[in-house]
């Protein structure tokens, strides 16, 4: 195939994008590898946080239930609950109650209907489309010479490249809810609001490494496009 021999592809999206996810990855997995070992002075495990913060958001009704998987946490607004995994649910460190914290934000976007919340909702479905369809009607663009087809696919890229777009400040916005209600309602100390902002930046971080290797690789096949024209 093109892209594995097409050195544009590996230096220009490649290797920028691999040094960028490892460089996030490596950064989550220190920095929540270090917080999972600082216990929290109230003694509250990342399922009690996330109780508490959905409770007094009178969001009763959001179970808040356990996952296998490491760092498998998130929210699912169809279900609407949090599912933490167990490291998290039970655990009682700065990096689990921050964790925590973080999925009952989305909740409470969701509850509060945020306009990039709803937007990244409404473009699961597409996204899970154009995940399975981009690359068959590129390559088969190529191989037919149809440059229709081309931008066919190109078009179908960036609706996964959008996602990534919407995905990232809802997940800043999720843990910034997060650090005002734990804050707020004193669920950690003024010790461990470092660590908490410390783990959630962290996470963050590996969104911002997703959007950038969706952005490149739309520009290389954008570029792919024109050339085939």
């Amino acid at each position: 195939m093109m892209m594995f021999w097409d050195s544009t592809y590996l230096w220009c999206v490649m290797v920028p994008s691999l040094i960028i996810g490892l460089w996030a990855q490596i950064k989550l997995h220190t920095t929540y590898g270090k917080y999972s070992k600082v216990p929290v002075q109230n003694g509250m495990t990342g399922a009690d946080v996330a109780r508490r913060i959905l409770d007094n958001a009178g969001l009763t009704d959001v179970p808040v239930e356990e996952i296998p998987g490491q760092l498998s946490d998130h929210y699912d607004p169809t279900k609407r609950a949090v599912f933490l995994s167990s490291d998290i649910y039970g655990g009682s460190s700065v990096a689990a109650v921050g964790v925590a914290a973080h999925e009952t934000g989305h909740a409470l976007q969701h509850q509060h209907q945020d306009a990039l919340f709803s937007a990244r909702m409404a473009l699961v479905p597409a996204t899970q489309f154009a995940s399975y369809a981009w690359t068959g009607v590129f390559f088969l663009g190529i191989f037919m010479h149809l440059p229709g087809l081309l931008w066919l696919a190109v078009i179908i890229f960036a609706v996964m490249t959008l996602f990534q777009l919407v995905t990232l400040p809802v997940e800043y916005d999720a843990s910034s809810r997060a650090k005002e209600q734990l804050f707020r309602m004193g669920l950690v100390s003024e010790d461990e609001r470092a660590g908490v902002s410390k783990v959630l930046h962290a996470a963050a971080l590996t969104y911002v490494a997703a959007l950038v290797g969706s952005v490149l690789t739309l520009l290389y096949y954008i570029s792919a496009a024109r050339n085939r024209n």
